[in-house]
């Protein structure tokens, strides 16, 4: 996908979005975390399809034999994480008409935290139930999961980190002032990364929201090494060239939302 593509994926995504949330009532603070948990589901059903057949090869060949392990493990060795049936997007896709969406993206993530401990309260669940508060809005959510499935499936990580930073954009500007609470303009970060010129060594946050700063520091670093992936890692690094970020976040729906 190339960058004219992404942007008109980008602006197609946010239309959809935005004009689905006239019909719901909600703030653009209360609709901003149900629809980046969206982005998130459809991020990890691509990755997971990538990785699927590898999965399934070698689950299939450890099968009845002394080092034989369940697919959730071989899942989260080769893809770091497992998606069960009720977390995959095809899933809610093709719910029955008179299914409860909310509840089922609850269980979705429910699904991926059990498999994965780390992510434990981290993903939206609840906000969903806000979309209940009549017919017009439940129809929303549906065409909320409708929409974000027109992101290509060989989509990569990357391409999901744009859509994500538009989004969280978007809708720090619908928030007015208070937007800047949850996510600082990509052009400032990149102007304070350059100051600071994080070569190597450590990089703290104290207030990292949506991680901006982690991002654009490996960004910087990966430009000054000639495009080489650096080790950007979240434990304390060696005496080399490797950065470690880290950082603290007050606000729980920001945090969650990185």
């Amino acid at each position: 996908m190339n960058a004219e593509q992404l942007k008109q994926l980008e602006t197609d995504l946010w239309s959809a979005a935005d004009n689905l949330r006239a019909n719901t009532g909600l703030k653009s603070s209360e609709y901003a975390t149900p629809v980046l948990g969206l982005i998130f589901l459809k991020f990890a059903d691509n990755k997971y399809r990538h990785a699927e057949a590898d999965i399934v090869a070698e689950y299939q060949r450890l099968q009845g034999g002394r080092r034989e392990k369940s697919l959730a493990e071989i899942a989260r060795e080769k893809c770091g994480f497992y998606l069960p049936e009720q977390a995959r997007y095809e899933h809610l896709l093709n719910l029955p008409g008179q299914e409860d969406i909310a509840k089922a993206i609850k269980l979705a993530m429910e699904a991926i935290e059990q498999y994965k401990p780390e992510l434990e309260g981290v993903l939206p669940k609840e906000e969903y139930f806000s979309f209940n508060r009549t017919p017009e809005s439940r129809t929303v959510l549906f065409d909320l999961v409708k929409s974000f499935s027109n992101i290509p499936l060989d989509a990569s990580g990357d391409v999901f980190g744009k859509i994500y930073e538009f989004f969280l954009g978007k809708f720090a500007l619908s928030e007015g002032q208070k937007g800047g609470e949850f996510f600082t303009p990509t052009s400032v970060v990149k102007l304070m990364v350059e100051i600071i010129e994080p070569h190597h060594g450590s990089v703290y946050d104290p207030a990292c929201g949506s991680g901006g700063m982690f991002v654009q520091s490996q960004h910087f670093v990966q430009h000054r090494r000639g495009g080489s992936r650096t080790a950007l890692t979240t434990a304390p690094p060696p005496p080399d060239n490797s950065l470690f970020v880290y950082g603290q976040e007050k606000t729980l729906d920001n945090l969650s939302s990185g």
